[in-house]
């Protein structure tokens, strides 16, 4: 018998970390590498964040706190759903924990039972499916296209639903397209989801900030506010503040809901790191600016990828509205053999044959839940997407 648990013979581990991962060996060992697999911005925590921190340290702000964080933070963020969503929550309603990813799994650990189904649009954060499953419960994928710009649509939404359905998954923008519901395409949804009152929404706010051109962000109890006491808002200061490994996250929503997460985060790691929790209060109070301003520069390098990879002849790249990633269909590439001998089977193939013959890596479509495409994260310098982008096109021109 085995001593591990039979819970983990249901999840894998996380793609893109294994992408980063094998990256940073081969650079190790000496190898050219340049890595677009991380989700993370290039940019450093802004100054005025990180005096936050330090002041924190030098007040001794050091100590434990409330398992789900201190009061000062939770009405930072009732003020930033208030201000940015037009959405009305007390303290009471707030959970901050240890990122994004601890908040929405505290989520479906308090309220999954076996059997439970959660539909998830994919393409998907690679942890939405693994993180249900670790639950109990059962995802249920709903495939975009690329015709509808990996968007679903109400009718897709409608034929998942299930009595079994407890949770459906919202991510806009999305990684690992980038692509944004507009409010007339997201009211389409609420509006079947009006119709299945027994179906909760978690939203995956996390690149609200970043966005480009005139898209304008809406999430779906701010569009639709009969879904307010069914919808978990969750969202964090990693992406737009640049603040990846201060690790913080938070949701708002039901207080019996938000009581029953912090029960398991005061079973599980407690509070999130105190002096993160104040340098965060400062990321949602402070200034704001400087958000436009790394905008632009997304803005400018995702007009550059996408520029280079649909001059690629079997590749499609859609322009995302937001996030810094872009998802390319290589749908025209498969069944083709690389230079170095490795035919292009499908989108995993494609990914191990660029990194081992070019040294760049990107996140195969699979991981995602939808193939054939690769996902680029362009949360690096010009000179880096450039030169990667090269190498992609000369071998996608070298296949045969």
């Amino acid at each position: 018998m085995s001593f591990l648990s039979k819970s983990l013979e249901r999840v894998k581990p996380s793609p893109t970390i294994a992408v980063t991962t094998m990256a940073a060996e081969l650079k190790a060992a000496g190898r050219d590498v340049i890595g677009l697999g991380a989700g993370e911005p290039d940019f450093d925590t802004p100054q005025n964040i990180k005096d936050a921190g330090i002041a924190a340290i030098t007040a001794g702000k050091t100590k434990y706190t409330a398992p789900d964080g201190i009061p000062e933070l939770k009405q930072a963020i009732c003020d930033k759903l208030k201000r940015d969503n037009g959405l009305e929550y007390v303290p009471a309603q707030v959970s901050v924990g240890t990122g994004g990813k601890q908040i929405l799994y505290n989520a479906l650990m308090a309220t999954l039972n076996a059997g439970d189904e959660v539909v998830i649009p994919a393409p998907y954060w690679v942890s939405y499916p693994d993180m249900v499953l670790l639950a109990g419960g059962e995802p249920v994928a709903v495939e975009a296209s690329l015709e509808t710009n990996f968007k679903i649509t109400p009718q897709q939404l409608e034929a998942a639903i299930t009595p079994k359905t407890k949770w459906f998954i919202f991510n806009s923008p999305s990684n690992p397209t980038g692509a944004g519901y507009t409010r007339d395409e997201l009211k389409g949804l609420t509006d079947v989801l009006l119709r299945h009152p027994h179906v909760w929404v978690m939203t995956d706010d996390m690149y609200e900030h970043l966005v480009y051109d005139d898209y304008e962000f809406c999430t779906p109890a701010q569009v639709e506010p009969k879904l307010y006491d069914r919808t978990l808002t969750c969202n964090g200061v990693s992406k737009a503040y640049a603040m990846t490994g201060w690790r913080i996250g938070y949701a708002a929503g039901p207080k019996e809901l938000i009581g029953a997460m912090r029960k398991i985060q005061s079973q599980s790691t407690s509070n999130p790191c105190t002096i993160s929790q104040w340098a965060a209060i400062e990321a949602l109070n402070g200034p704001q600016d400087f958000i436009a301003t790394n905008n632009e520069m997304f803005k400018r390098r995702r007009d550059l990828v996408v520029s280079m990879l649909s001059a690629i002849d079997g590749v499609t790249c859609p322009v995302p509205e937001g996030a810094f990633y872009v998802y390319p269909s290589i749908a025209g590439l498969i069944g083709k053999t690389s230079k170095g001998g490795t035919v292009i089977a499908d989108d995993e193939a494609f990914a191990k044959a660029l990194l081992e013959e070019t040294g760049v890596a990107v996140v195969f479509g699979a991981a995602f839940g939808l193939s054939p495409c690769f996902r680029v994260s362009y949360a690096t310098s010009d000179a880096n997407l450039t030169e990667a982008c090269t190498r992609i096109q000369d071998f996608c021109a070298a296949l045969t």
